[in-house]
């Protein structure tokens, strides 16, 4: 029954799970994949006006270490992409695409960056998407501890901005949400010459504080200590990837809050993005568990990086129904941000975690209007 509730959270952040079970082999991006873009024609609804610019999508790899491949897609307004690039990294749910570049218009974050004049790129790190699958996602769930750090995290997310610099030849933005807040934020500490702008959405910081998904991680004999019955990996189904943000729409009618084919595109793009999906039924993503470890010791004070070696200007944003994420959080960083070349503080009145795939009357159009104005603000 423990272990059931354990893998039960990995839903926190990252919207449900099916249960776990060993996988087949895997056959992600073999070490040494090109960097070069992907020569297939976008699948992607073509709705622009012929007064603007057309959108382009080209998905590319680059190495972050030995035998670890990145994926991350390119998606600009030629002409129209003198802004700041943003890189986009998701969360400990689904992938960059499906977070961040959803098939269904009027709902890809990337996409309204690009028509800002933002190129944005949308990051699979190690262990989602189209990105290398560690060997621990190879094996039962239970045979190896939480797969995928915060370094490891941060060290995927260098790669990708290290093209990005090398291609547009300036400091970028970074854009995390929930985990992914917590990774740009470390990334953001740790190279504080390539990052220009730093926007954490809905992001633990390492403060103590109330958290209500903290009880069924602990191990119930040995409070204060994550419990063992954490494993490498959890498997999500359609299901179990959409149970939390659900949960989180304070309407009954889940459908006037979020559009019912933007639940169903994020669900099935994070499930086909895994090569293995198709041989479990129902269809299933492999997802790490590891940000669920570096969570929970966030949550409960253990500071992973310093806010205060940040020096980028820094946007955060929290929505007010937001579950992940705390008042604490964004307290400590107002606090401790204290080298930043700007701080800004956003609460965003109703939302919830997943603001950006919620209706636009219902958070996504003020997260958008916030994350343009201030990278225009230089």
């Amino acid at each position: 029954m423990r272990s059931a509730i354990v893998i039960g959270l990995l839903a926190v952040g990252c919207h449900g799970v099916a249960p776990a079970g060993p996988p087949p082999a895997s056959s992600g991006p073999p070490p040494g994949s090109s960097t070069e873009p992907s020569t297939e024609p976008s699948t992607e609804p073509s709705t622009e006006p012929s007064t603007e610019p057309p959108i382009e999508r080209q998905d590319r790899t680059v190495a972050s270490e030995p035998g670890i491949s990145i994926s991350f897609r390119e998606v600009v307004a030629r002409g129209h992409d003198d802004g700041v690039p943003v890189v986009l990294v998701h969360g400990a749910g689904g992938g960059g695409i499906s977070s961040f570049d959803v098939p269904v218009p009027g709902y890809s974050v990337a996409e309204d960056l690009a028509r800002a004049g933002h190129p944005a790129y949308a990051i699979d790190v190690r262990g989602w998407g189209r990105s290398s699958r560690p060997a621990a996602l190879e094996a039962p769930p239970q045979a190896n501890p939480p797969a995928v750090g915060s370094d490891e995290a941060v060290r995927d997310i260098a790669a990708v901005v290290d093209w990005v610099r090398a291609h547009r030849h300036r400091p970028v933005a970074v854009l995390g949400w929930a985990t992914g807040g917590h990774w740009v934020g470390m990334y953001a500490a740790r190279h504080p010459d390539a990052v220009s702008h730093l926007i954490m959405l809905n992001a633990l910081y390492g403060t103590p504080g109330a958290w209500s998904l903290r009880a069924g991680l602990e191990d119930p004999d040995r409070p204060g200590r994550l419990s063992d019955s954490l494993g490498a990996y959890a498997l999500r189904n359609a299901a179990g990837l959409v149970r939390n943000w659900e949960a989180n729409i304070p309407v009954a009618d889940k459908a006037s809050w979020r559009d019912p084919k933007v639940a169903d595109a994020y669900a099935s793009t994070a499930i086909e993005s895994d090569t293995t999906s198709s041989q479990r039924t129902p269809p299933s993503a492999r997802v790490p568990s590891g940000p669920l470890r570096d969570s929970y010791a966030l949550a409960s004070g253990t500071k992973l990086w310093e806010a205060s070696d940040v020096r980028a200007a820094t946007l955060v944003i929290r929505s007010e129904l937001d579950f992940w994420s705390r008042p604490e959080d964004v307290a400590a960083l107002q606090r401790e941000l204290v080298h930043a070349r700007r701080v800004e503080i956003e609460s965003l009145s109703g939302a919830t975690h997943i603001v950006f795939l919620d209706r636009p009357e219902h958070g996504r159009a003020r997260m958008l209007e916030l994350v343009i104005r201030f990278l225009a603000r230089g």
